[in-house]
C-alpha cells in the first residue's frame, strides 16, 4: 500500500484556529477560517497519510470521522459543535466520513454539513444498508434504504455502501454489487464492530465479495490481526476499522497519566495520536474511523495522520507499555463512554432507555 506522507506544522494548525476562536468567527464562518488557516501555512503544510482501499485504486486519508452516537441528536438540539468537527476535519486534510441510517440523526446532521460546506463536497463517504425485506429475498427494503440515504446526504452516487453488521449478507451483497454496476455506488462492504464476527468478513475477502471490510482493532483489540488483516492485505481488500480507542475506554485509563518518551520518535503529542498511529502505521489497514463531538479532540486525532508512524517494532513496544498500565486488561468489561455517557442523549439512547424503562415494569 502507498502512503503518501506529508507534514504539517500541527502547533501552528492549532494556534491560528484558536485564534479564529478567539476574535469570535461564526460558524456559518468557521469552514472558511480553518481553510485559510491551511492556505497560509503553505510554506510548512504537509496533506495527510492516505492509503489506497485495495485493488480498487481509490485513495482516501487513513483517518476517517465516525458518527456512531457522537453525532446522534435529538429533532431540534443545538448541532454547531459537530459543524465545526466536520469543519476542522475538512480543513486539516480528513477525507472519510462513516454514518448509518441507524445513527440515529447523524446520517441528516452530515448530508446538511457537507452539503453547505464547498471544501467538503468531495469527501469520500461511507455509509451503511440494514435491511430484511418483507420476505426471503426481497430487496425493496434495501433499495428503499438507498434512496432514503441519498437524499439525507445529498448525493446521487454513495462512495460505498456497507451491509451493516453482515445483515441479510447474502441478499444485500449481491443487491451492492449491482448498484455499484449501475454507477449508485462506488465500493461495496461489510461490517461488524465485534470480534467474533472477523471470521465471517474473512470469508467476504476470501471469496471476492467485497471491495472493503469494516472491523475492530485497537492496541487493545488485536484479534484482526489473525486472519483478517493477513488476508486483506492478500487480496487487495481495503479495511476500515471501528473502535480504535475503544469508545473512550482507553482513552478513559490514560487520563493524567505523561505520555511514554519513545512517544516523540512517531511525534504523537497526546494519547489520541499514540492510539490512532499505532493502528494506522498497520500496512493492511486502510481508514481508521475515529468520532467526536468535541471540535478540540477533532482538531488532536488529525495529527494522528501526518508525520511519522510507528514501526513494526516500536509498536510491539507500544503495547508492552500499555500493559503495564492499570486497568489495560480490564477495558472489554468497562462500559463504552466511562464518564461521557451523558453527553450522547439523541434518538439511538432515548430508544434504548424506553426499551429499559418498558422491560422494567
Amino acid at each position: 500500500m502507498t502512503n503518501d506522507i506529508m507534514n504539517i506544522d500541527r502547533r501552528s494548525f492549532l494556534g491560528a484556529a484558536a485564534a479564529a476562536a478567539a476574535v469570535g468567527i461564526t460558524s456559518a464562518g468557521t469552514s472558511q477560517a480553518y481553510a485559510q488557516v491551511d492556505q497560509n501555512l503553505s510554506g510548512s503544510v504537509q496533506s495527510a497519510i492516505t492509503r489506497q482501499i485495495g485493488r480498487t485504486g481509490r485513495s482516501v486519508t487513513a483517518l476517517g470521522l465516525g458518527t456512531f452516537l457522537t453525532f446522534d441528536l435529538m429533532p431540534g438540539d443545538p448541532r454547531d459543535r459537530l459543524r465545526e468537527v466536520v469543519a476542522r476535519y475538512a480543513a486539516g486534510g480528513g477525507g472519510v466520513i462513516d454514518t448509518s441510517p441507524l445513527y440515529g440523526s447523524a446520517e441528516v446532521s452530515v448530508g446538511a454539513f457537507l452539503s453547505e460546506m464547498p471544501e467538503a463536497r468531495n469527501i469520500f463517504l461511507a455509509n451503511k444498508i440494514w435491511s430484511t425485506g418483507e420476505y426471503l429475498g426481497d430487496t425493496s427494503h434495501g433499495t428503499a434504504s438507498l434512496e432514503r440515504s441519498k437524499l439525507r446526504v445529498w448525493r446521487s452516487t454513495i462512495d460505498l455502501m456497507q451491509c451493516h453488521s453482515i445483515t441479510n449478507a447474502g441478499v444485500i451483497l449481491p443487491l451492492m454489487q449491482a448498484w455499484k454496476k449501475e454507477g449508485h455506488i462506488g465500493h461495496v462492504g461489510v461490517t461488524h464492530h465485534e470480534s467474533a464476527y472477523q471470521a465471517e468478513l474473512t470469508g467476504f475477502i476470501d471469496r471476492g465479495e467485497v471491495d472493503v471490510v469494516q472491523t475492530n482493532y485497537s492496541i487493545f483489540n488485536r484479534t484482526a490481526e489473525e486472519r483478517l488483516l493477513p488476508a486483506a492485505a492478500d487480496r487487495g481488500v481495503g479495511v476500515f476499522v471501528n473502535l480504535p480507542l475503544e469508545k473512550a475506554r482507553l482513552m478513559h485509563i490514560v487520563q493524567g497519566r505523561p505520555l511514554p518518551d519513545f512517544a516523540q520518535e512517531f511525534e504523537a503529542s497526546s494519547w489520541a495520536q499514540f492510539f490512532l498511529k499505532w493502528v494506522i502505521a498497520h500496512p493492511a489497514v486502510t481508514c481508521v474511523l475515529c468520532g467526536t463531538s468535541d471540535p478540540d479532540h477533532m482538531s488532536d486525532n488529525l495529527g494522528a495522520m501526518r508525520g511519522p508512524l510507528p514501526d513494526e517494532a516500536m509498536r510491539r513496544r507500544m503495547v508492552r507499555h500499555m500493559e503495564t498500565v492499570p486497568g489495560f486488561d480490564a477495558i472489554g468489561t468497562m462500559p463504552w463512554y466511562p464518564g461521557k455517557d451523558a453527553r450522547y442523549q439523541g434518538q439511538i439512547k432515548q430508544a434504548q432507555s424506553l426499551a429499559s424503562a418498558r422491560l422494567a415494569d
